[in-house]
């Protein structure tokens, strides 16, 4: 089916039909087994198609062979924006367990990571769900954020020095509004927190509150470019599945910006405000990573 050949009415009539079946039969639809929490343009959605490439890993429902639509669904921004609509629709998008049997599903949704209530919401939800994190070069992310929005006509700031000067202002008071006000959905604490979503250690750590350190897999995103076999393997063992080769088809690289280079003087700075987070990542994980300034 080409999605592009069918009226918007019919593809929006065909998504309700799906989604009414799932949410009516939600309840035999177990939740994830997994949640890839982000970072936003830290390779998440190369590393969660990737993984689908496993024999054990299952896509959300529907499947989209079945459907007009190119890719699987990847995530479904349950605890950060759409957790009003209820646990049934949340539901409605995972396999049924009839169909499950020996094999682990889970979504990608990448602004888990920085939500102020993503953790707790989960945590209190799916307590049994193990949490995958892909993290890259803070300065090299905040820059692919910025460039993501200005290669959509979402951002009006004609440089990145200009929207790290206005980051501040933007993001005043949003966060205490997010969880002051249930439903609440903040454009600039998502889209416009460059800087921001790369303080990476203080953003995990409240996940950690939730989820023990043990149903945590963190992964530098640089490695698993490098090596994406080896990345694979490792997360395959700890969602308790058995390493599988991957497809030379497989090894692709989803949301590729343009390159830019990024002003020096930029760079230092970004360097200077992120070395004291990368420092407490590291003593929080015990481990090192490839970004070093």
């Amino acid at each position: 089916m080409n999605r592009a050949t069918l009226p918007g009415p019919v593809v929006s009539a065909g998504r309700s039909v799906i989604r009414g079946y799932g949410m009516s039969t939600a309840a035999l639809r177990p939740g994830p087994d997994f949640l890839l929490i982000g970072a936003k343009r830290g390779g998440s959605t190369s590393l969660y198609y990737t993984l689908l490439e496993h024999p054990r890993v299952m896509p959300l429902f529907p499947n989209a062979r079945l459907l007009p639509k190119d890719n699987h669904t990847k995530g479904v921004h349950y605890f950060d924006s759409h957790y009003t609509k209820g646990s049934a629709w949340y539901r409605s998008h995972f396999p049924a367990s009839a169909r499950r049997s020996g094999k682990v599903v889970g979504e990608g949704s990448p602004y888990y990571l920085f939500h102020p209530l993503a953790a707790e919401r989960a945590g209190r939800d799916v307590p049994e769900a193990r949490i995958l994190l892909v993290l890259r070069d803070p300065i090299e992310r905040a820059f692919s954020h910025y460039r993501e929005r200005r290669r959509q006509d979402a951002e009006e700031l004609a440089t990145f020095e200009e929207a790290l000067e206005a980051e501040a202002g933007r993001l005043e008071g949003e966060e205490e509004r997010i969880a002051a006000e249930p439903g609440y959905i903040s454009y600039a604490h998502e889209q416009q927190s460059y800087r921001a979503q790369g303080e990476y250690a203080p953003h995990l750590r409240r996940w950690m509150e939730h989820f023990p350190a043990e149903r945590i897999h963190v992964l530098a995103a640089e490695d698993f470019y490098a090596d994406p076999q080896t990345a694979i393997d490792g997360v395959a063992r700890f969602l308790g599945l058995e390493p599988a080769p991957l497809p030379p088809s497989a090894i692709k690289v989803w949301n590729a910006a343009p390159s830019q280079d990024l002003a020096p003087e930029t760079r230092r700075r970004l360097a200077e405000h992120y070395a004291p987070f990368n420092a407490d990542l590291e003593a929080l994980l015990d481990r090192t990573f490839p970004w070093q300034y």
